[in-house]
């Protein structure tokens, strides 16, 4: 690869096929306009650097996104890829596709909250469309589907099932990383879009979700009548983690937000006495409360579940919490709650600062703390690469970089890479992953990994418009 030095003495790294034909390089020259040629032995590469706003590059993302990523209204990734081809590449389903979607469409909300653009609002209508069919597709009432598709896709797949119309099959086994992103993105929906039949629709959605967890007893159930996997709520499941397991505190504080949201836009007085029932009887309060500081691995005794779930730092819990901050701290049942929430919340973010993911900092400032990291959060936005494609790369042999021992909230290095030297990556994955074997056979969708923080800022006013950084391209 090819090295830069910046006057601070750090080193900016171009290697992969993201920058070059080939990593081995024989010569570097300065090409025109400010351009650096870098010839390979496989062919010359030509590095660029332009001026382009924040907005510019949000309209660039927003052109990927609905170009190539919306699969029957969700938000998914061009997979199948060869050697990077994107005419390659096919839209694929997810076991997340509702989760992916909703993060997408929160930052089509944001986007039409602070610019009342009306091709965002039409994003929205799309979004919510595929998502409401996740409810309606399946004969459970209350129970959203993982996916849906075309009849025969993966007809021996376990989780697809049949369903009443011959050319669709839908998508069981839904986890609880679908269910807290459905409730941020139809609150989000029901608090800032002003259009009355998506609103009426969001608060109606939230209803029908919140509604079949409760009548069965704070557990998804799928259609087999049994819970799934990973949609427990219940103080059996919940309480029966030891303190420092993380998904003891995770299900406490995602629940409690989701019952929060239920009632503020509900008011119906069920989601309100559960979640007090489950605070104060069951001691998901506290649970919810309980520093990061001793969330670790489970003791010896623990059962064999707890040890799996706590063998090192769960990232998709990062993003599980950050999606049911929204409801936990903006729809709080008093002002005493949304304090103590606030401090919850921050505590987290200590432990997420080292990454410099601009969705957790961005998110945090709806707390209104001062310091949560702007500069950092704009530097993300700025150096994540406009080509998404997952090409292999590798940083684990560099010599400019300080590594650590390993640990447990799997920090590798002192300080972060740049997102244009790492692999792509979803904010449900460590910051700090140095290698990652891509080989160019997908690309993913800025839906959510970067339309979602920049809008997030954009409404909450921490971000303006016009912000101007120096892309590579």
């Amino acid at each position: 690869g090819a090295f830069y030095q910046k006057p601070d003495g750090k080193f900016n790294y171009y290697a992969s096929e993201r920058w070059l034909p080939s990593n081995q390089v024989t010569h570097i020259a300065q090409g025109e306009d400010g351009s650096v040629l870098v010839l390979t032995d496989k062919g010359l590469g030509k590095i660029m650097f332009t001026k382009m706003t924040l907005q510019e590059k949000a309209t660039f993302y927003e052109k990927q996104v609905r170009t190539r990523h919306i699969r029957d209204g969700f938000n998914g990734t061009l997979g199948r890829m060869k050697n990077g081809n994107l005419a390659t590449g096919t839209l694929q389903d997810s076991d997340n596709d509702g989760l992916w979607t909703c993060m997408y469409l929160g930052g089509q909300i944001f986007r039409y909250a602070a610019t009342k653009d009306p091709q965002a609002l039409q994003n929205c209508r799309e979004s919510l469309d595929a998502m409401e069919r996740l409810y309606d597709i399946n004969k459970i009432p209350g129970f959203p589907s993982r996916s849906y598709e075309r009849t025969g896709y993966k007809y021996e797949d376990k989780p697809w099932r049949r369903t009443d119309d011959p050319e669709w099959d839908w998508k069981s086994t839904t986890s609880s990383d679908e269910v807290i992103g459905h409730i941020f993105a139809f609150g989000a929906m029901a608090e800032l879009i002003d259009d009355k039949d998506l609103k009426s629709r969001s608060i109606a959605l939230i209803d029908t979700l919140m509604s079949h967890i409760i009548k069965n007893d704070m557990y998804l159930v799928d259609w087999d009548g049994k819970p799934t996997l990973w949609g427990k709520w219940h103080p059996d499941y919940v309480n029966n983690f030891p303190i420092n397991v993380g998904d003891r505190k995770l299900n406490s504080s995602n629940i409690t937000a989701m019952l929060q949201t239920a009632y503020h836009f509900t008011k119906k007085e069920k989601y309100k006495a559960k979640a007090f029932e489950l605070m104060k009887k069951h001691g998901y309060y506290e649970n919810l409360m309980r520093p990061m500081k001793i969330i670790g691995q489970a003791p010896g005794n623990s059962s064999d579940w707890s040890k799996m779930l706590s063998g090192d730092w769960n990232h998709s819990d990062d993003e599980m919490y950050y999606m049911g901050y929204w409801g936990l701290y903006r729809y709080a049942f008093n002002d005493t709650l949304k304090a103590n929430y606030k401090k919850a919340i921050v505590d987290h973010w200590q432990f997420e600062r080292p990454e410099k993911d601009g969705l957790w900092n961005i998110l945090t400032a709806i707390t209104g703390i001062q310091d949560f990291d702007l500069e950092e959060s704009v530097w993300y936005l700025q150096e994540y690469p406009l080509d998404m494609i997952d090409w292999t790369v590798k940083n684990s042999h560099r010599k400019d970089i300080e590594l650590l021992p390993p640990n447990f909230i799997e920090q590798t290095t002192k300080e972060v890479l740049p997102p244009d030297e790492l692999g792509i990556i979803r904010h449900n994955n460590s910051r700090f992953i140095l290698d990652r074997n891509g080989r160019g056979s997908s690309e993913m969708s800025a839906g959510d990994i970067w339309l979602l923080p920049y809008w997030t800022g954009r409404y909450l006013g921490v971000i303006s418009g016009a912000t101007t950084n120096t892309v590579k391209k």
